[in-house]
């Protein structure tokens, strides 16, 4: 079963995540994160045991991320990733967005669910905030994948969402000087 996160989800989602995390395959995430983006997570349960999880986050007006998909290993083949990933593109439909991106190293998974690959430069800025604490900043090997939504509806409404990354000034500029 799929189903959105509830708080005691919590620990299994941290496990999952963070077990995935410690191959490489995506950033820890500490259970202040969780508990503060809990909104964020689906999880899939069977016999009332959370075996795997993924998130949702938007990035930009016309753009959310799928992020943090991750199944536990007995439970690997069964397509559980397939449908946390389909909870979250029906999300986004829901919300009335139509870009759906990932950053992931599973290219034929996300090519199955209608994603191809992106030139990571076309991605907004903020996509990116969380980069400067992973350790693979400097050498990044995930790939760029983006999904269309293939509603007509949600698919207009993209085209007309314009994304400047240039003209984007934060709202508080602080200068330090030394003395």
């Amino acid at each position: 079963m799929i189903r959105p996160a509830q708080i005691e989800d919590v620990p299994a989602i941290g496990k999952i995540i963070n077990d995935c995390a410690e191959y490489g395959l995506m950033l820890h995430r500490s259970p202040t994160y969780l508990y503060e983006h809990l909104r964020d997570f689906h999880v899939a349960e069977k016999a009332s045991t959370v075996v795997g999880v993924s998130g949702l986050k938007i990035a930009w007006s016309n753009l959310v991320e799928v992020y943090a998909l991750a199944v536990a290993p007995d439970h690997r083949g069964q397509g559980l990733g397939k449908q946390l990933t389909q909870a979250c593109l029906d999300e986004a439909d829901h919300m009335g967005i139509a870009k759906v991106m990932t950053l992931t190293y599973e290219e034929a998974f996300f090519r199955r669910l209608g994603f191809d690959i992106v030139d990571r430069q076309t991605l907004p800025l903020k996509v990116w905030s969380e980069c400067a604490a992973c350790p693979k900043n400097e050498r990044c090997d995930e790939i760029a994948m983006i999904r269309m939504s293939p509603s007509p509806r949600l698919r207009s409404t993209a085209e007309h969402v314009v994304v400047d990354n240039t003209s984007y000034e934060p709202p508080v500029q602080v200068s330090i000087r030394g003395k």
